[in-house]
């Protein structure tokens, strides 16, 4: 069985020994980050620059890595994991209001009918490979059930929010080796704070334009005359051309044409995006639904065009209005009005435009089945690229 972890690394040197051990961390980041090299971006990130600036939003990563050369089915390589967004950390069930969207559906979200219908989100929103969208669904099913089911139970812990992107090229994807007890462990070592990047749990074998992508992440404070809310954003990154990836405005696919990964396929839009937006503004359902519509702005940002076979799906929430849980009377709600939500439209595209350029960062070069390798996005050839374009933060 492959190695797991989702634990708090609090050096570099700690987690370089973890790497080189096959086991990689669920929390800390300790690798530089788009920021630090130098690479602009609009807007004022929160503490964290992460999905967890939002008070109360907790994640977790479960990631496996094991073996190497050619591929067997059933054990290996191992190039895989899974990544939870609990909305209200694991202290809380109660539910958020939601929306989701999707610009090209050649992908899966489970549990999006019933969220649709009742503009709630009543479990944690989980990521992992396309072939193990069941037994994740599954387990956390069974983690809830666990947990008690609540006299105020409402269906949603019965349809949970579990997406997907395809990992195939770097991991043994038919041999099924994300497990009940990794989802168990994702959800029970969730945390607030800092959130790992890169080639971290469900992003574990990602690809992003051509280099290696996985998990980002991104936040968004707005100012005090716009209410002073939080927007996060969580992407699981494997989708986009080469040729298309576009940073701080400068065409960086176009400069770096080599380190292509020899996948015989061509240079197109394919793979998929999953993105998490969450929020902290008292925004309804119809509100929400406004906002997650926004995200492919984002991603168009960095080059994203919703290739024919990717699957590009997301998922909105808010932490506000805690009565949404109530399940008889009437709840006391709270509105932004939809002439203040232009603020959170931008925050959105900001966020996720960061988030995947920080998984891009973020990312290792990595090796999986039959030797199949993935490049790093080069920092040093990114930072001159930008400054050759003048774009370069001072």
């Amino acid at each position: 069985m492959p190695r797991a972890s989702s634990f708090r690394c609090p050096t570099a040197v700690l987690l370089a020994g973890l790497l080189s051990a096959g086991l990689l961390v669920g929390h800390a980041q300790t690798k530089p980050r788009a920021r630090d090299l130098g690479i602009p971006f609009t807007g004022t990130p929160g503490p964290f620059n992460a999905i967890t600036d939002v008070k109360g939003v907790e994640v977790g990563h479960v990631t496996l890595i094991e073996g190497d050369g050619k591929l067997v089915v059933g054990k290996g390589p191992v190039r895989t994991g899974v990544t939870a967004v609990l909305p209200r950390g694991r202290a809380s069930r109660d539910r958020v209001f939601a929306a989701w969207f999707t610009l090209n559906g050649n992908g899966e979200m489970t549990g999006t009918t019933w969220l649709r219908e009742s503009g709630c989100l009543g479990t944690a929103v989980l990521v992992t490979n396309t072939h193990s969208v069941g037994v994740v669904r599954d387990a956390l099913i069974e983690w809830n059930s666990k947990k008690g089911i609540p006299a105020d139970y409402t269906g949603d812990y019965s349809l949970p929010v579990v997406a997907e992107t395809y990992d195939g090229f770097l991991n043994d994807i038919d041999g099924f080796h994300v497990t009940k007890e990794h989802v168990f462990k994702v959800m029970d070592d969730a945390r607030p704070g800092a959130v790992a990047e890169g080639n971290v749990g469900g992003g574990t074998g990602m690809v992003c334009h051509g280099f290696k992508g996985g998990i980002g992440t991104s936040s968004r404070v707005l100012g005090p005359k716009d209410g002073g809310y939080t927007v996060g954003v969580l992407v699981q990154a494997n989708y986009g051309s080469r040729d298309q990836l576009t940073i701080a405005g400068v065409p960086v696919g176009k400069e770096i044409p080599d380190l292509m990964p020899k996948s015989g396929r061509p240079d197109e839009d394919q793979g998929s995006i999953i993105v998490v937006v969450a929020t902290d503004a008292p925004l309804l359902p119809h509100q929400l639904d406004r906002v997650v519509k926004r995200v492919p702005l984002g991603i168009g940002i960095v080059g994203g065009r919703g290739g024919n076979s990717s699957g590009d799906i997301f998922v909105a929430f808010s932490t506000a209005n805690p009565e949404v849980a109530k399940t008889s009377g009437t709840a006391a709600l709270t509105m932004l009005a939809n002439e203040r939500m232009n603020p959170i439209f931008y925050a959105t595209a900001q966020a996720v435009e960061e988030a995947i350029v920080n998984a891009l960062v973020a990312a290792e070069t990595m090796t999986g089945v039959n030797g199949n390798t993935v490049y790093a996005l080069p920092h040093a050839r990114l930072q001159e690229i930008l400054k050759k374009y003048n774009r370069l933060a001072k």
